[in-house]
């Protein structure tokens, strides 16, 4: 299903049962002494209201910034290892096309293999590992005369070294879920409450009432869907894609 059909869903089916609640405690309900609960029950509302949207706001905010994370660090693991390639190229042959190659290999076992497991919100298994461990073996046993290849191989380590880290955060963030269940508790009770207390409120019409509670419950609803979208940076709708590591692939000559 479409993204926006499914917003549009949370949402709708959100207000609805709102508005439905609305109209039934009001037309069922005891209107005697709802206008005198005005005071307590606004400022119970304010506050309940003032900290789910704190809770909100921190899990939105931390899950967008970890949405930003996995995108980064996706286009530092490849242009980390086209790098690695770049410095291997200064030494002494048959070390540069060896690890192109295993890096071109590298490359499609992330694109191929491991990506549809990371969307999936599964656990990755698979040769990256040792992908990466034969890559290593060939950068420590490359022969180097002099101080610049020296150098050039001390760079190849270092940013086979960053590849190894960002490997080991891609995979973190893919399999762990970003909001565990008694943070869901928290955010799905909070909004369900907020959006109870304002029956209790007195002195508006009907049909105010209904538009206020609906409307209210569809806000809330649409920040849930949007924290559920963001969970996992390569699903949902944040969905990372493998563009990096096709462009590391181009670059190494190995498309």
């Amino acid at each position: 299903m479409n993204i926006y059909l499914q917003g549009t869903v949370w949402v709708l089916s959100a207000s609805v049962v709102a508005a439905l609640v609305g109209y039934l405690v009001r037309r069922i309900g005891q209107d005697e002494g709802r206008p005198s609960n005005n005071d307590a029950a606004g400022q119970v509302f304010t506050i309940v209201s003032g900290l789910q949207a704190v809770v909100l706001a921190f899990v939105l905010v931390t899950l967008f910034d970890t949405v930003t994370d996995a995108r980064e660090g996706a286009h530092r693991e490849a242009q980390s290892l086209v790098s690695v390639a770049w410095a291997v190229d200064s030494l002494p042959a048959p070390a540069a096309d060896e690890v192109r190659e295993l890096g071109a290999g590298y490359l499609r076992t992330v694109v191929d293999q491991e990506w549809p497991v990371m969307q999936r919100g599964g656990e990755v298994a698979g040769p990256g590992w040792a992908q990466l461990d034969q890559i290593r073996e060939v950068v420590l046993n490359a022969p180097a005369e002099g101080e610049f290849e020296e150098g050039r191989k001390s760079e190849a380590s270092t940013q086979l070294g960053k590849v190894y880290e960002e490997r080991h955060e891609r995979l973190t963030r893919a399999f762990d879920r970003g909001v565990v269940a008694v943070v869901w508790f928290v955010l799905i009770l909070g909004s369900v409450v907020c959006v109870l207390l304002p029956n209790l409120f007195g002195g508006t019409r009907l049909f105010p009432h209904i538009v206020l509670v609906s409307t209210l419950a569809g806000a809330l609803a649409l920040l849930l869907f949007a924290i559920f979208q963001l969970q996992n940076p390569f699903s949902g709708g944040s969905r990372i894609g493998p563009e990096a590591f096709t462009w590391a692939l181009e670059r190494l000559g190995r498309s």
